[in-house]
């Protein structure tokens, strides 16, 4: 209501007047809309009484028209008169607008609806013609013959059940899929995993665990087998040690190598051909050898042409010995009757010298299958064994010093049984030059 009422320009004092694109004038602005509106009562500006009729902000009192009002209600006509009262939550979220909510279009659309609709016809021209859609039938059909109910697994019947081998050809649960499509199982997804030969097999046969005998007794037999193992692999490591010595080492004094020696090597093969070189005519003898060894080739004669009878008796010939051939393999074939015997020991030795290859193959890969394989660039270094000798160890395992790391020996457990390939720590490379730079102040107090 009080927008109607607004003041002009003229009822506005000269001091509020400014310039609007200001920020001064924005607060101007905002001080005289406060005065004016703390001025204007709160019942004009809610709504409008100077515009407003009086019949519509007074009444006249009559009195009550409805005599029933004055008389106690009964708990049925309270309990009506609440029914018939809406509910506060309904009433706040009722739309009070009077502008109609916007029709959705899609609200109504349904899709395919020209192809139900002359699906609808079709049923109904049929179900004239008294044929029912199969849905239909197939209600009836259960209705009239309903399936039987299939009874619950007791607790004993599992127990009567006979025991079988899920992977045996002849189970219980492909014997339903015999004779049937391989295409059609393979898509229905019922037909049995194919599995390969080297799915159940280990990479290596090497046990995970460790060794049984590591022990803390010294007098016991597996600590000496273990202390005996260890004395091998020292051994081994100073016999390449001492090789490797021997072979580094310098020569003894009668073959130590002396001026002459050395001149010697170093002139090897030159003083024989200067040698040659100061004999004359020697060239020219072996020019001469040449030509006489190596004549120059002759022109080939001319190839006459065969007469008419030539040919006839080269292919009589021909025949002749196609026929000779077919009449020696008849004859060997024929004589080879008489060596059945010889044929069959040749036969027998052969398949015992391939039994005995295979048996050699099998076990040379029997014997490489505890080996580690080579998996990458770097080749397996066995770890050193942890042991203590008798002199370390002590009269109480609470004082004994533990051996070895647990993290360390399952690595190097991992790379034995070629579950992963050997490692090593990577190293830092720095990929720049670093350039030493003597500072002003340090060469100054120098």
């Amino acid at each position: 209501g009080f927008l109607r009422a607004r003041t002009t320009s003229v009822d506005r004092p000269a001091a509020v007047r400014g310039p609007r694109n200001k920020k001064r004038g924005w607060r101007r602005l905002a001080q005289e809309a406060a005065g004016f509106l703390e001025d204007v009562r709160p019942t004009e500006r809610t709504s409008g009484v100077r515009e407003a009729p009086n019949e519509k902000l007074f009444f006249v009192d009559t009195g009550s028209k409805e005599k029933g009002l004055t008389k106690k209600r009964t708990k049925v006509q309270k309990k009506s008169l609440l029914l018939r009262k809406p509910l506060r939550v309904d009433v706040i979220l009722e739309n009070t607008s009077k502008v109609p909510a916007p029709k959705n279009v899609l609200a109504h659309q349904v899709p395919n609806a020209k192809k139900l609709r002359r699906k609808e016809q079709l049923w109904e021209k049929l179900a004239k013609q008294g044929e029912l859609p199969r849905e239909v039938r197939r209600a009836r059909a259960r209705l009239l013959n309903p399936p039987a109910a299939k009874a619950k697994p007791r607790p004993q019947d599992t127990v009567e059940r006979p025991f079988y081998d899920l992977w045996a050809p002849d189970n219980p649960l492909d014997r339903p899929l015999v004779g049937q499509d391989e295409f059609f199982l393979e898509q229905t997804k019922k037909k049995g995993v194919k599995w390969s030969l080297g799915l159940g097999t280990l990479p290596s046969q090497w046990p995970g665990t460790p060794a049984r005998d590591w022990s803390s007794l010294p007098a016991s037999r597996p600590s000496q087998t273990l202390l005996s193992a260890a004395h091998e692999v020292e051994l081994q490591r100073q016999k390449e040690a001492e090789k490797l010595e021997r072979q580094l080492a310098l020569p003894a004094a009668e073959q130590a190598a002396t001026q002459e020696s050395t001149f010697q090597e170093l002139c090897e093969g030159l003083l024989e051909e200067s040698d040659g070189e100061g004999e004359p005519g020697q060239g020219e003898e072996l020019e001469a050898g040449d030509a006489e060894v190596c004549p120059m080739p002759a022109r080939l004669a001319t190839t006459e042409k065969k007469t008419e009878q030539q040919r006839r008796r080269e292919k009589a010939a021909r025949r002749l010995r196609a026929q000779q051939a077919v009449l020696r393999a008849a004859r060997l074939r024929h004589q080879e009757l008489f060596r059945l015997r010889g044929i069959k020991a040749q036969v027998a030795l052969r398949l015992a010298e391939l039994a005995r290859r295979r048996k050699q193959r099998q076990a040379r890969r029997e014997a490489e299958a505890d080996k580690p394989r080579r998996l990458g660039r770097l080749k397996y270094q066995a770890p050193d064994i942890d042991v203590q000798l008798s002199s370390e160890l002590t009269d109480s395992l609470r004082t004994l010093k533990p051996e070895g790391n647990i993290l360390r020996d399952r690595f190097k457990s991992f790379q034995r049984r070629n579950m992963i390939e050997p490692r090593e720590r990577a190293k830092f490379k720095r990929k720049y030059k670093v350039k030493l730079v003597e500072k002003r102040a340090f060469r100054e107090i120098q």
